[in-house]
């Protein structure tokens, strides 16, 4: 049966920050080895679009293999990892109790605008359901899915609960019933924090 820390990281990813943009900020942990590059290639990229839900049809999943070796993925996979830092400060910034500077904006803007997302009223059982539709034809398409989970980030979110872990660099929003989330997860720094605190208890009585 999997441990709960093993739930938390899937094809060796991070998945703790409950929102899907925020899993592609955590790709850069700090490990024991020091800060570390999860999205090192294509083929690692390929293996988080599908663990984190972005790609999920068969049909899309083939796309994905279909452009591996191709020069795009990787002019792709470079601009994508620039983005993720941009966005780490934007995030900070927002759990600093300031909004994104107006660039960073602009450069969202800018994407959602060059590639947007095209919703249908589909049937869902007997009921009716909002269904967004993109077609992936070529890298940058990804761009739709990722700049529209940005937005809903930074628009939607509370951001008095967006916060980054107390004891690594992991960003998450909390969605707890109390509110009160210090760590990225229990398993992964709470319990190393509480045993930290609790031996200075015992030096310290």
């Amino acid at each position: 049966m999997p441990t709960a820390v093993q739930e938390e990281w899937k094809d060796g990813f991070p998945f703790i920050g409950n929102q899907r943009i925020l899993d592609l900020l955590n790709t850069k942990p700090v490990l024991p080895a020091g800060p570390t590059e999860l999205l090192s290639d294509y083929p690692a990229f390929e293996r988080w679009l599908i663990a984190s839900g972005t790609v999920t049809f068969a049909e899309e999943k083939a796309v994905l293999r279909s452009w591996r070796g191709s020069a795009e993925t990787q002019i792709f996979l470079h601009e994508v990892i620039a983005f993720r830092e941009r966005l780490r400060g934007a995030v900070v910034r927002i759990e600093g109790g300031h909004l994104p500077t107006d660039g960073f904006l602009s450069e969202l803007n800018t994407l959602l605008l060059r590639h947007p997302t095209h919703a249908l009223v589909c049937r869902h059982g007997k009921t009716l359901i909002r269904q967004t539709r993109d077609e992936l034809s070529q890298p940058s398409d990804l761009w739709t899915r990722l700049a529209e989970s940005t937005a809903q980030l930074i628009v939607e979110a509370d951001h008095s609960r967006l916060r980054q872990c107390e004891a690594c660099v992991l960003h998450f929003l909390d969605t707890s019933k109390k509110g009160s989330r210090r760590w990225c997860s229990m398993n992964i720094c709470g319990n190393k924090l509480k045993v930290a605190a609790y031996q200075q208890r015992r030096r310290n009585p």
